[in-house]
This record gives structure tokens, sequence and C-alpha cells, in this order.
């Protein structure tokens, strides 16, 4: 049971981390282009269109496209390094966005601004978070300075970007580990097609999807819809063992405290009955039913407490297994194992009730008579 408290308190704090971006109302909406026929120019321009009248769709806040979502999986990566500080080379993930990316996702700007469709013109420019500037610039002031990424493809080699906007950390694959150093290039400048389409909603997202696969198929019409799932749901698909493991630890911890209470249950109403006839005398002798009652949950306490005894050491234990077979989880806090503590003396004065109540009911005449 205290195990169960400690992967049902980690799956707890892993949904509740602070991702750097907002996780709700975010519905994901996954395309498929190998088939479409779009080049980078025809793409730029009805996803532009795709986006208008995106927005317009009553509650909704915004959209956006990108290469990936934060939690979609391992994607591209680089190593960068800023054009005066080359020796500071550091490796980052690359995720090209569109415009109204980080405004989609509520990642707010620490300085800077966001892409424009201005920059489709102009020289590279490119996004970066914290980690990243820290890594490349330390202390300094990123905007405007420049960035180089390294054997971004085979082809493509080395390309410098300006710098023209500071967002805070997100998590990017992985909830259990910090966030990366990541970049963010202007998806439209580069020429990219984005798979990813994020519709952020003032409403259940859930309301909103059948009017985006009507909208999306309207404006792109030879591209397929793959996959549409909330933020919420792709994350949750990405802490699936974290998930199992807590179900089953709790199917386990339930069936424990069941098998602990029907005995406590079965050995109290055998004990009752083995003592009748010395509680008939008692009660002749003037017991109250309180007094019985105190008599048979003592007995009931002794036992949990001779339980606990035992298989305190063993949660702490068991604790410590967990947390070498999985990383970051936490055993320092006792609360796991005070919680399963008093559990059990709940469970064990529940199985204790009913034989209670039946010694107090029971008759001294008979009683005397028992046996």
């Amino acid at each position: 049971m205290s195990s169960a408290g400690l992967f049902v308190g980690y799956l707890s704090h892993l949904r509740n981390l602070n991702l750097g971006f907002e996780r709700n109302n975010l519905l994901l909406v996954t395309l498929d282009f190998a088939q479409s026929g779009y080049n980078a120019a025809r793409f730029s321009r009805l996803s532009q269109e795709l986006v208008m009248r995106l927005d317009a769709i009553p509650g909704v806040s915004s959209a956006t496209f990108s290469d990936m979502s934060p939690m979609e999986g391992p994607g591209a990566s680089s190593c960068v390094f800023a054009e005066d500080h080359p020796e500071k080379r550091t490796q980052a993930s690359i995720n090209y966005v569109a415009p109204a990316y980080f405004e989609t996702y509520g990642t707010p700007f620490l300085a800077g601004r966001d892409f424009s469709t201005r920059d489709q013109t102009g020289s590279p420019v490119a996004i970066i978070n914290e980690t990243t500037a820290r890594d490349c610039f330390g202390n300094e002031n990123p905007i405007g300075r420049h960035i180089t990424l390294s054997h971004i493809t085979l082809t493509k080699g080395e390309r410098t970007y300006e710098v023209v906007g500071l967002v805070r950390d997100a998590k990017y694959n992985d909830l259990q580990q910090a966030a990366p150093p990541t970049i963010y290039p202007d998806l439209l400048q580069q020429g990219f097609l984005g798979s990813q389409l994020a519709i952020r909603t003032r409403i259940d997202p859930g309301g909103v999807a059948s009017a985006v696969r009507q909208t999306e198929a309207a404006v792109l019409k030879t591209v397929p819809i793959v996959q549409i799932m909330t933020m919420n749901e792709q994350i949750d698909s990405s802490i699936v063992p974290q998930r199992l493991i807590a179900m089953l630890s709790t199917g386990f911890g339930a069936l424990g405290a069941l098998l602990a209470a029907i005995g406590l249950y079965g050995l109290l109403a055998y004990t009752v009955a083995r003592r009748t006839h010395e509680i008939g005398v008692r009660v002749a002798l003037g017991a109250a039913g309180t007094d019985v009652i105190r008599i048979v949950l003592r007995d009931a306490v002794s036992m949990v407490c001779a339980g606990l005894a035992i298989g305190a050491p063993l949660a702490l234990w068991g604790n410590r297994v967990a947390a070498s077979l999985i990383s970051d989880l936490p055993v320092a806090g006792p609360f796991p194992i005070v919680l399963a503590t008093a559990i059990m003396i709940a469970v064990g004065l529940i199985a204790a009730y009913l034989p209670a109540r039946r010694a107090m009911r029971v008759d001294p005449l008979v009683a005397l008579r028992y046996e």
C-alpha cells in the first residue's frame, strides 16, 4: 500500500509539472503531406489561409503549425554555437514553428519578438529557449546575436540564424527530464511543411474538433488528417509506463488491504466465539457494551500493530527497491508509509466492528451456558 501511494503520488507529480506551456484546452492535429503534392510556397499560402479560418471558429483563440508538438517524441537535433563563441558548443533540439506558435502553446516570451510574415523574405531567424541562451551566451542578451547550427542534414551542413526571440524553457519529449536546449527556426521561412497543427480553444477542445476537420478538408483538400488528440491525451500517452505501474500497485495495494480485512474479520470472529463464555461472565458482573467493544478492538489493534511493526520496515525497503527501478522516484518523504499505516489501522478497526457488535449483544444467560 505504501508503494501504491508512492507511485500514485509520483504520477500526480508528473501530471502537475510546470511544462513551460499550457496543456489544457489545446487540440493537436497531425497531418500527412506525403501524397499531397504541395510545395513550400503553396503550403505557406494555404497554411495562412487555414489559420485565419480556424481563428474564426467560435471557441478558438489561436492556431499555428509546427514540425512537431512538444511531447510527440524524439525530433531533430543539432550542434549549436554562438557566432562569437564557437568554443561554447551544445547539442540542441530543433523544432520548426510558424508564427503564433508560442501564443498558441502558452509559452511566454522573455525578450524579443515572434516571427512575422516579413521574415519570410529576410535573413534566417530563430527563437531560442533559456537553456540555449545560457549555454551559448551566458548572461549576455541573445537578442540580435547569431547562432550556427551544424550538421542539420547531410545536404544543408551549417546554417546561421539571427536570434529574434527568447522564450521560457519547455519540456520536450520527456516529462522526467529537464528542458533541453531548444531552437525554433521559422517554419515558413525555411520552406518546411508543418505536419502538426495546434489549436488553442476557449472551450473544451472536443467541441471544435468537427469544425476543425471540416475547415482543414476545405483548405488543404489533398492532405488527410492522421490523428486528432488533446495535449493532455498526448502527455498521458507519454507516461503510459508510470500510469500502468501506478494502476497495478494500487490494485495490489487494494487487494492486500482486502485480504487483511478478511483475515482480521475471520480471526476476530473466531476469537469472539471462543470467548463467548468469558464475555457472558463479564456482562453478568456488570460490564457495559462499550467495555465489551473495547476488549475486541484492543485485540484488533494489537494484531494490526504487530503487523505494522513487521510491515513498516519492509515497506521502507520496498520503496527503496522501487526507487532503484524508476529514476526520479522520491523515497525520502514518510507520507506514503504513514498513509498506508493509517489505512491499515482503519481497515483493522472496520474488520473488528462486526465481531465487536456481535459480542456486545451477547445474552449473559446464553453466554454462561455456552459450552
